[in-house]
């Protein structure tokens, strides 16, 4: 091809879109870059190139074996860490392009939200939190960040996936704005663009309340497949006994799995379009000042109605008390943090039974501790069982 032929680049497009149309989005061919610079793509955007990386990074993959609730051996149905990201990503790419911002970054952002998480879902997280307590303790939002500038070991010139300064922002404020640097990251020489104090841009606020919005859709999805309550139970949850009532009003007597799905994407379909009109009202109120004015609100500007955000508050409740803390879920919760924790206590005392690789680490100057943190940490959950059978059950012979 020649070069006058060669195709525009995604980030040579995002330069030609109308910014006074969109004051709010995040412009790729403006980013604040990588720490280690490359050279462009021909093809694909800054941001782009950063959602792809995430999603061949080995970390994305073993999400498919990671707990949303339900360990993933329990039915092959029920969600997992994965196909959670997945629906955040949809719900994040939708509420994005509504509000016009850039919905390449918030899909890079939103499918790197959980990367972190260790096996067993928070009952994981809080149990190597007390167990390294002395040694920084654990969060999921620290460690997917570390992966993404450390753990990751792909590349040739660097650790990590490198990726642009817009993305990393939106990893670490994805629970919201952070008002100081956790510790692991202070080091990193792109801090200084963060802005600690402030929410992150339209497409990190996106990307946040999409995770809430999909895990409460799919939970409610996965609690009826599970068991945990019935669609009658629903009558006390008064979002999901709306859209019942709707669906029985449009269409009838339904088989209950058809009646369970039509509430679910009425549920989702709810609060996706409340959060755009309201969303836009709030961006309405910045819209003279643009993206700095929004970031250093004292409130996210993508957010739900009061009505609606009091809704999805009750189904949580329902959730948390029907669902979370079922006498299933807290066995299953039990047997994890004997796991986490049996695993932690061996490897401290004897770091000669870690795999060579990680030894590697050992004998590079590494301290131990965050050595063996980082080890469970990268678990999925069918590892974690296997890798505690292989140390404690003198019947198993093979390694």
């Amino acid at each position: 091809m020649l070069p006058q032929d060669r195709v525009p680049s995604a980030g040579e497009k995002d330069k030609n879109l109308p910014q006074t149309e969109r004051p709010f989005r995040t412009c790729a061919a403006q980013s604040r870059g990588r720490l280690v610079a490359e050279p462009e793509s021909a093809v694909r955007s800054v941001f782009q190139r950063d959602r792809d990386r995430i999603i061949h990074s080995s970390a994305f993959r073993r999400l498919e074996y990671k707990t949303q609730v339900l360990v993933n051996f329990e039915g092959d149905h029920f969600r997992t860490r994965l196909t959670h990201s997945l629906e955040v990503a949809q719900i994040a790419r939708t509420l994005t392009r509504a509000l016009g911002g850039n919905e390449d970054l918030a899909e890079a952002i939103a499918l790197a939200h959980d990367l972190g998480h260790p096996p067993f879902g928070h009952t994981g997280e809080a149990e190597l939190n007390s167990i390294f307590g002395a040694h920084g303790g654990f969060d999921h939002n620290i460690q997917a960040f570390r992966i993404v500038t450390k753990l990751e070991w792909r590349y040739a010139r660097f650790d990590g996936l490198n990726l642009s300064a817009e993305t990393l922002e939106g990893i670490i404020k994805h629970g919201g704005a952070l008002k100081a640097a956790p510790a692991v990251m202070r080091d990193h020489p792109l801090l200084p663009q963060f802005g600690f104090g402030n929410f992150g841009g339209l497409e990190a606020q996106a990307a946040a309340i999409a995770d809430d919005i999909a895990y409460c859709a799919h939970d409610l999805d996965d609690g009826v497949r599970g068991g945990f309550f019935t669609i009658d139970d629903l009558a006390e949850v008064p979002l999901a006994a709306r859209m019942i009532a709707a669906v029985h009003a449009e269409c009838g007597t339904l088989a209950p799995y058809r009646l369970q799905h039509e509430m679910v994407r009425r549920v989702i379909d709810f609060l996706v379009t409340d959060l755009v009109r309201q969303s836009q009202l709030n961006l309405n109120e910045h819209s003279a000042a643009g993206v700095t004015d929004l970031r250093s609100s004292s409130l996210p500007a993508v957010a739900l109605s009061e009505l609606a955000a009091g809704e999805m508050t009750q189904l949580r409740e329902f959730l948390k008390c029907r669902m979370y803390r079922h006498y299933k879920v807290n066995r299953m919760a039990l047997k994890a943090r004997r796991i986490i924790r049996e695993l932690a206590e061996t490897l401290l005392a004897a770091p000669d039974c870690l795999p060579a690789n990680w030894q590697e680490r050992l004998a590079g100057g590494a301290d131990l501790a965050p050595t063996v943190r980082d080890y469970i940490a990268g678990m999925t959950d069918r590892f974690a069982h296997d890798e505690h059978e292989r140390l404690f059950d003198l019947r198993r012979l093979s390694l």
